[in-house]
């Protein structure tokens, strides 16, 4: 009824899913999403399936002795609108089992939810956008919502959770995969501190059937530049870095406001490389900002 898998996951391994509400209950109506449209998007959290019989499920499947390499919070809508969802993360973490919650972050501005999202081990959530024009276009979200609201509730619960964050940003050609828009959106993210960043592309038809695919050069472009905001760099999405010069280095200053770390990441060389190379050029408007303090 509420458990699936275990699945193979690219990120996380055999991960065993929980379903918390119905198909398409979510707070979103995302042009991309691969289930297909949201019939009305919701912000009311409540007990959309019982808990007594999700975690009934949960025991019979452990004491089948089957094994899983995380328990995931997911499924065909967004798990954070189950009102106790948290109580579903406690009993996975007092079995001592690794936890993984895939939700969208519509909802971390509410207290009761940021509180109940930290008894995740991991949690997963996504920024597409950057303003609310953005926002409004890539998502389509509920009207309670606005991009305001929902990045500042990223932001704290980034502050608040003592686990890893993974931070996921779908392309979208023609909505947020121009130079300037991701110039726009990098700083966001990079202020979220993400340990991993990962980039995803309409490879299943999506709700609305005007989105297109990221070709896989721009992709694969798109995938170093988020990698180089994360603190960590995972292996499902690595891609080579792209071929060091300091004329390479000086374009991309240009076009995305990285810190010379993330640069460092970026073409995969040391930071002193890239520091060098910024500071030979003082009058360098774009390397100037590169070196300032963040």
């Amino acid at each position: 009824m509420y458990l699936f898998g275990p699945v193979p996951s690219r990120r996380y391994g055999r991960s065993l899913g929980i379903d918390l509400v119905p198909m398409k209950t979510c707070c979103y109506d995302c042009v991309f999403c691969q289930l297909g449209p949201t019939p009305a998007t919701t912000l009311e959290r409540r007990d959309y399936v019982p808990l007594r019989d999700v975690l009934a499920e949960l025991d019979a499947w452990l004491a089948t002795g089957e094994q899983a390499d995380v328990l995931t919070l997911c499924g065909g809508g967004e798990p954070t609108l189950h009102a106790h969802f948290g109580d579903v993360l406690a009993r996975i973490r007092a079995l001592g089992r690794p936890s993984l919650l895939m939700s969208n972050g519509a909802l971390l501005w509410d207290p009761a939810v940021r509180d109940a999202a930290c008894l995740a081990d991991r949690v997963k959530v996504s920024l597409h956008f950057w303003d609310e024009a953005s926002f409004r276009a890539t998502v389509r979200p509920h009207p309670g919502l606005t991009f305001a609201r929902v990045y500042q509730g990223l932001l704290d619960f980034r502050a608040q959770f003592p686990g890893k964050l993974d931070l996921e940003f779908f392309a979208l050609p023609g909505l947020n995969d121009a130079p300037g828009q991701l110039n726009a959106v990098l700083p966001l993210a990079a202020a979220l501190r993400p340990d991993t960043a990962t980039v995803n592309s309409a490879v299943r038809p999506p709700a609305d059937a005007a989105v297109r695919d990221e070709p896989p050069e721009a992709l694969a472009h798109l995938r170093r530049l988020f990698a180089a905001v994360a603190r960590e760099q995972h292996a499902a999405h690595a891609a080579p870095p792209e071929p060091y010069s300091e004329a390479a280095l000086l374009a991309l200053a240009r076009r995305h406001p990285l810190t010379p770390a993330q640069f460092a990441r970026y073409f995969g060389v040391p930071e002193a490389t890239v520091r060098d190379a910024l500071l030979r050029h003082p009058d360098d408007p774009y390397a100037s900002r590169a070196l300032a303090p963040r």
